[in-house]
């Protein structure tokens, strides 16, 4: 968890503080996930009209924006998610091939589908979907891991992996595996969040906020809601960030 988090007030130097137009949820889901999708995805995956890309927990905080950044550079992108109603949303935002994992199976749809395989995964659950992300590369393709929700939850928060298969897979393709932490890539935070400010001021960029109104016990509101929040989280309910509502018309992001 970073610090300051799930805090009512915090206190950062001037420095590291963007100026934004307005107090909206909106633009919590820039600052994090919308930042991880537009830097990663500037550096590492080279991006070009008629690339096909594949991102994983499309309907997500961090999803959403890989979606619709791929689809501004052209690219041919396929989302999965866990519902119909994550699938209206990605297709509303763009998304040409979405892939319920409920309903469908995502191996065989990406094998039917894209036999040649996918140019660019944008990677965030882990685990078996790692794996399967893995085994879809297309030759030169390129894996971006932005997280692992699936890990997150285990006693040491990290899942095993097949590490002895994976040198043999990637050099059959020529394929690539590359990590992605904003942290490292601050010299270009600011100039990213300007950039996705823009866009989602000139109605470029849809910044999906979901503050809890279809959980069981209603909206996210003040700290003591932030258990239900992450456990919502988990079982995958959100479509877009979840924003938890604080006091003093102060949000968190999740």
């Amino acid at each position: 968890v970073k610090a300051g988090s799930f805090a009512e007030y915090t206190v950062v130097p001037a420095k590291e503080a963007v100026p934004l137009p307005s107090v909206k949820p909106e633009f919590l889901t820039l600052m994090v996930s919308g930042a991880t999708a537009y830097i990663s995805l500037e550096n590492l995956g080279g991006l070009s009209e008629g690339k096909k890309v594949l991102v994983t927990a499309a309907a997500g905080g961090t999803g959403q924006f890989a979606v619709q950044l791929a689809k501004k550079a052209k690219c041919h992108v396929i989302g999965t998610c866990s519902s119909d109603e994550k699938s209206g949303f990605l297709k509303s935002i763009g998304c040409d091939r979405v892939i319920n994992y409920k309903t469908e199976n995502v191996e065989s749809v990406l094998t039917k589908d894209y036999p040649e395989g996918v140019d660019v995964v944008y990677e965030s659950v882990g685990g078996k979907m790692f794996d399967l992300a893995v085994n879809s590369l297309a030759t030169k393709g390129r894996l971006i891991v932005i997280g692992f929700i699936a890990g997150y939850q285990s006693p040491t928060g990290i899942q095993p992996i097949k590490a002895q298969f994976l040198p043999a897979k990637l050099l059959k393709k020529s394929a690539s595996v590359q990590g992605f932490f904003l942290n490292h890539y601050f010299s270009e935070y600011k100039m990213a969040l300007q950039h996705l400010l823009k866009m989602y001021e000139k109605g470029e960029l849809v910044c999906e906020v979901d503050l809890g109104d279809m959980s069981p016990e209603g909206k996210f509101i003040g700290l003591e809601s932030v258990f239900r929040a992450v456990d919502y989280m988990y079982m995958g309910k959100n479509i877009g960030k979840i924003v938890v509502e604080l006091p003093h018309s102060v949000n968190s992001k999740l």
